[in-house]
């Protein structure tokens, strides 16, 4: 049976706390030094210097941001990947804490500046393991660019071929919402597609006395924002999670003259990779046919964002008994689904893998706040917990892959960490 024994996960517990206080300062320093997606030079030079002071070789990706690096172990033909995200956001840190952000209207209100600590911790631990004959297969360490960007650097990894002989990858992400100490795990979908959608009425305008001489714009704008969403339930299957929400619209400049244009703005969420797939084909159709019922003429743009993050089955599982191996019985929790976007979802289109949520609430803390605000911060006790969970995955998930067999991982259609319906 496939498992990280004592003398490992004894190991882990051993060298992940004597990393601690070093993954918390460089926490600190990248929340103090924040940059935006593609912009991510100095959080790069950091990485790259510490893995390289480790007698690693990283590698950074085109571009000068972003960086991937490998720690070599038994079996060379077994890869399994980690991956942290590097960029921070447009948004001012309202925090009044000595880590405090000095970039003006530029903060890490994502805790990427907590991945990357986890990811290069877990690297580190792994690193030592590796010089003592004890991990089974290479680990790659991925620090991408650009998650916050549509559609997100996950694709600079992919186009450098990184992900070409990975077997599996994993990932966390902070979560707000769960107590520092807590796993909370899903298999399948856990994050949702997030698409643009904007749509271009035109028409001849006219006088609002006389609607029926022209073609009613406005009106016919106002049906599409109402019907559209109505009419995308009925055609896809309910359970998809298939969600269109508008949060723009304009047309006009006078309360007495029908518009010869209008425009309107939304996104589109779905949980499930296949309506995501059909989704922009169904709306073209769907648009057109109410511009026709109302005399006017229609232009879509759609740009694809990320697709759902799928979590796989066996790769839940092997988070599932890592963190039980090294955090206890009771550090692993369900967690619900998000309709937020998440860039880790191309990786996993190529290759099984699956994102955590790492829990980084202060318990009793009533008053944490939500990802993407300004006030948002962690309990860097995560920082560890995080380090142990990904490094004993790595092991069981090299491990698996070089051909233990995993008898007591989930078998194929099993969803651990999925309510009941």
């Amino acid at each position: 049976m496939l498992r990280v024994d004592a003398d490992l996960a004894a190991t882990i517990g051993r060298l992940a706390p004597t990393l601690e206080q070093e993954l918390i300062a460089l926490r600190r320093d990248l929340h103090a030094h924040p940059e935006l997606s593609r912009a991510e030079v100095r959080t790069t030079r950091l990485v790259r210097a510490r893995l390289e002071h480790a007698g690693l070789s990283p590698r950074t990706l085109r571009g000068g941001t972003g960086l991937v690096c490998d720690i070599d172990g038994a079996d060379p033909t077994v890869t399994i990947a980690l991956r942290a995200d590097l960029d921070a956001l447009p948004i001012v840190d309202e925090k009044d804490v000595s880590y405090r952000s000095t970039v003006s209207g530029v903060c890490h209100a994502c805790g990427h500046d907590l991945h990357i600590a986890v990811v290069l911790g877990a690297g580190l631990v792994l690193s030592d393991l590796a010089a003592e004959g004890r991990l089974p297969g290479t680990v790659r360490l991925i620090f991408q660019p650009a998650e916050e960007q549509l559609p997100g650097g996950a694709l600079d990894v992919m186009a450098t071929g990184e992900l070409d002989d990975v077997e599996r990858i994993f990932a966390v992400h902070c979560d707000p919402r769960t107590d520092v100490g807590q796993v909370a795990l899903r298999a399948g979908s856990i994050t949702a597609a997030a698409d643009f959608i904007g749509v271009r009425l035109f028409g001849p305008g006219g006088h609002t006395a006389r609607p029926h001489l022209t073609a009613d714009l406005v009106f016919a704008l106002a049906k599409i924002v109402t019907e559209l969403p109505a009419a995308l339930s009925r055609r896809v299957d309910p359970r998809s999670g298939l969600s269109l929400v508008w949060g723009r619209i304009a047309a006009g400049a006078a309360a007495n003259a029908i518009p010869q244009t209008g425009h309107i703005e939304g996104t589109v969420r779905c949980l499930d990779a296949g309506a995501w797939h059909v989704a922009p084909q169904i709306l073209e159709e769907l648009v057109q046919g109410l511009a026709r019922m109302y005399g006017v003429t229609a232009e879509i743009e759609y740009r694809r964002g990320v697709p759902p993050v799928v979590n796989d089955h066996e790769a839940i599982g092997l988070l599932d008994h890592a963190a039980r191996a090294v955090l206890g019985e009771d550090a692993v929790t369900w967690t619900e689904q998000s309709l937020g976007g998440e860039d880790f979802a191309w990786y996993l289109e190529k290759v099984p893998g699956a994102l955590a949520r790492l829990g980084v609430r202060r318990p009793g803390d009533a008053d944490a706040r939500d990802l993407h605000q300004g006030a948002f911060d962690v309990d860097e006790r995560a920082i560890l917990v995080g380090v142990r969970l990904l490094a004993a995955t790595a092991l069981m998930a090299t491990a698996a892959t070089a051909g233990e067999s995993p008898a007591h991982l989930p078998a194929a259609g099993v969803l651990p960490f999925s309510r009941p319906a």
